[in-house]
């Protein structure tokens, strides 16, 4: 049963980055295998290059983690030109990966690539209300908030602000059909950001 394909598929460079540890490359592995890396987790996943089809469109997406560590703060922007969508994630439980949003990945990121849209993602979802009902009375600062990450995503410009665990999958793959749909649909969005009253 083989199909003639009409065009060559879009290709589609997604770069994931966020801070170290946020669950960058656990979202990656569990997303393009189907299972959460229990073992071993690498520091960076190899690229990876699927065809997904959405919205009767057939796109190659390729997907490049990259190491959110200071030690790699020099090499991480080689992976940056040509890039169609980032993910920029932090993690819900780690209110400094979610500082660090916009202190320091939209500054690297629109440094390199002004024009990419920006997809924001808060990881770790499954713990969010674990770490509620540990936290009582410590001082630790509380997860994050859904609507604290609506308030960043449009503080920072991004296109659409998704949660997702990659331990259970909920909307895991909602967060890969998102990125390409912000680069597939760039007008729709453009008019939708322009009209928003904030």
């Amino acid at each position: 049963s083989f199909r003639v394909m009409s065009s060559p598929s879009r290709q589609i460079k997604c770069v994931v980055v966020g801070d170290g540890t946020v669950g960058k490359t656990c979202m990656l592995i569990s997303y393009t295998t189907d299972s959460f890396p229990v073992q071993y987790v690498p520091t960076v996943f190899d690229n990876y290059s699927a065809q997904m089809t959405l919205d009767n469109h057939t796109v190659n997406l390729g997907l490049w983690d990259t190491a959110g560590q200071e030690d790699y703060d020099r090499l991480r922007p080689l992976s940056y030109p040509q890039t169609d969508v980032f993910v920029l994630c932090f993690s819900i439980v780690s209110p400094v990966s979610f500082d660090n949003v916009a202190t320091k990945w939209i500054p690297e990121i629109r440094q390199h690539c002004p024009d990419a849209p920006i997809l924001l993602v808060g990881t770790k979802l499954d713990l969010r209300d674990e770490t509620s009902l540990r936290r009582g009375a410590t001082e630790e600062r509380p997860p994050i908030t859904r609507s604290q990450g609506q308030k960043c995503a449009q503080k920072i410009k991004a296109v659409k602000y998704l949660e997702c665990s990659a331990l259970t999958q909920q909307g895991l793959k909602q967060v890969f059909e998102e990125a390409v749909r912000a680069v597939m649909n760039p007008k729709q969005l453009k008019q939708k950001k322009s009209c928003m009253v904030l």
